[in-house]
């Protein structure tokens, strides 16, 4: 299974970081907050991400098409321009797919540019800016388990984000987006879905989290995937710095993997 990862929005709440980089390449610990969600999808086995990039989207090109380079030492011969590996780190196994889905894009709007990618299979996806110590392998059972054609992660953090109605077996008879009364549940993104979701999807300025998955809940086809553990987004510098501090403190409890 493939997972999206969002990375074009504009991420105007961390505008100090944002006017010069994409939202999802402020770091943490030296490495970028897409790195990270990165490495928790690649511990549970998924190594195959399709990037939605847009706002500073050749920031996020550059980090890649350069990332043998950036993990590497080497020397580099001036007159030939020329490399010579010194040394060699731990390179990732991964697959990355960079697609540009519009500088003006909203959730669903870039989500509907990728169709063609995944017409015929379900796909992981989530946001450019939120780590967890979820369990992939767990949530991809429950997908699988009901049927339905959405799965979101509820998370329970702070009421400011998508409130969620659920019910005894799972089932989300509502979907509200950031009501600030809201407590509970809220969508934390690490999302499974079917490629049905894409008929909910209309053009560039639709919002995932408003009608789609409003109808979709509507329709008894959103399913909530309860994770208990620890969930974060980075949204403000106020967030980028507990995310730093437990990374430093080596108390990251999304580090679900061993180097």
């Amino acid at each position: 299974m493939q997972a999206i990862i969002l990375c074009g929005g504009k991420g105007t709440r961390l505008s100090e970081e944002t006017q010069v980089r994409p939202k999802p390449m402020v770091t943490v610990g030296g490495h970028p907050i897409l790195w990270h969600i990165m490495k928790i999808y690649a511990s549970h086995g998924i190594k195959n991400f399709t990037l939605a990039t847009g706002y500073l989207g050749e920031y996020i090109k550059n980090y890649f098409l350069h990332w043998a380079a950036l993990n590497s030492d080497f020397e580099v011969d001036l007159s030939t321009g020329a490399t010579t590996s010194l040394s060699r780190h731990r390179l990732e196994d991964w697959k990355v797919k960079l697609i540009d889905t519009g500088l003006e894009s909203m959730t669903g709007g870039r989500l509907k540019r990728l169709e063609h990618y995944f017409k015929n299979e379900p796909f992981l996806f989530t946001y450019g800016d939120g780590v967890s110590d979820i369990n992939i392998e767990k949530l991809i059972a429950f997908h699988k388990s009901h049927g339905k054609l959405v799965t979101i992660s509820a998370v329970k953090p702070s009421a400011r984000f998508g409130g969620l109605d659920i019910g005894e077996n799972g089932s989300i008879s509502n979907f509200r987006e950031k009501l600030g009364s809201d407590v509970g549940w809220i969508n934390g993104g690490y999302m499974v879905m079917e490629p049905g979701v894409f008929k909910y999807l209309d053009g560039d300025s639709c919002i995932l989290e408003k009608a789609p998955l409003e109808n979709i809940a509507k329709d008894k086809q959103l399913m909530a995937y309860t994770h208990e553990g620890f969930w974060q987004c980075m949204d403000t510098i106020r967030d980028r710095e507990l995310l730093e501090d437990l990374w430093e403190r080596n108390k990251a409890p999304w580090k679900t993997w061993n180097d």
